[in-house]
């Protein structure tokens, strides 16, 4: 694989001398972006961490890379916590000491499974209430605008749809539907949550707190009491179709990612502390073809370092700033496409 910058110099060495200069490939999208952000971030203060960036130079650098177009959104659980539901690594997260579910656990111990079921039975209706949030509000808007190449989220709440974004990659997962790991059928969460209903009459739990990814804190003897249901076609184990912690992401899915950041003109990570490898070897991989990243989040991120722009900031306020602060007209990326149009 080749990346933007490569491309940009295969494009000039291969084109015949006199060519256009777009034609020669004179500078590609994020070699422009990246030259762009490095002049403009020179400013005193420019990509220092701020409390709000609804102005001010670190916002003007992030404004002008996205007015570029050719965005590729790589979101996490910070981007939720404005909608009430709780991250890992966050501001929310440090507050408590939940113990994520692994897969391993998960398959091998049937009480384990009673665990997972009884307490997502009642997360699962904290997850669904949710609504979102300004933050994906002004991802949709920036997408609308035609901005964005695509969304990746690493998020399992479904709200960047229900915002109205499309064509989002779910890297995760989504907590709405089922998989049987036996005869791999999927189903929708909703059906299931019909069933284990009906399996627990009089079940009456109440959460005592909520963790992340819909999971209700609930006392040892609530869960004692819970009973879990299986498949309806093979009788096999039903599991969230979500990637639980020690399970792989699907390698479709993977390259899919990694092919659209390859194409992105800016790399923009909203709420993710990107601890994970999951979530940050496509910043790493953007870094590495010199395609500019920025990141918006609260406190540090192992990708800080690579980042052009690193903006300590609520996602809401500074997403919805953003999206103010952009002209209300096609991509520099589209004029510069079309005839007779100066880049």
């Amino acid at each position: 694989m080749t990346g933007t910058a490569d491309k940009g110099r295969d494009a000039q060495a291969m084109a015949p001398p006199g060519a256009p200069a777009a034609a020669r490939g004179a500078m590609t999208v994020g070699e422009a972006a990246a030259r762009r952000a490095i002049a403009l971030a020179a400013a005193p203060g420019a990509v220092a961490p701020v409390a709000s960036a609804a102005d001010g130079p670190a916002l003007d650098v992030l404004a002008d890379l996205v007015a570029d177009g050719d965005v590729v959104v790589l979101s996490g659980a910070g981007l939720s916590t404005e909608s009430g539901i709780p991250d890992y690594r966050g501001e929310t997260g440090r507050k408590r000491r939940a113990t994520p579910m692994t897969y391993q656990t998960f398959v091998s111990s049937e009480e384990a499974r009673r665990r997972y079921w009884a307490r997502s039975h009642l997360g699962w209706r904290h997850i669904a209430r949710a609504t979102p949030n300004a933050g994906h509000w002004a991802v949709a808007a920036l997408q609308k605008r035609g901005l964005l190449a695509g969304v990746i989220t690493q998020n399992v709440d479904g709200l960047h749809q229900a915002a109205g974004a499309h064509g989002v990659i779910e890297l995760h997962g989504s907590l709405d539907r089922v998989v049987c790991l036996g005869c791999r059928r999927r189903s929708s969460r909703r059906s299931l949550e019909d069933r284990l209903h009906a399996a627990n009459a009089g079940w009456d739990a109440k959460a005592l707190a909520f963790n992340p990814d819909g999971d209700a804190v609930l006392t040892e003897e609530q869960i004692a009491s819970f009973r879990i249901v299986d498949c309806l076609d093979c009788g096999g184990v039903l599991k969230p179709d979500v990637i639980f912690f020690g399970e792989n992401v699907p390698r479709p899915r993977v390259d899919e990612c990694f092919a659209l950041t390859e194409r992105a003109g800016l790399l923009l990570v909203l709420g993710s502390s990107l601890t994970v490898m999951s979530g940050y070897r496509f910043v790493r991989h953007a870094a590495a073809r010199g395609i500019p990243v920025a990141i918006i989040n609260r406190g540090p991120t192992r990708g800080d370092a690579d980042a052009l722009l690193k903006l300590d900031a609520p996602l809401g306020t500074t997403l919805t700033a953003l999206v103010r602060a952009l002209p209300r007209t096609a991509p520099r990326t589209a004029r510069a496409a079309e005839p007779g149009t100066p880049a």
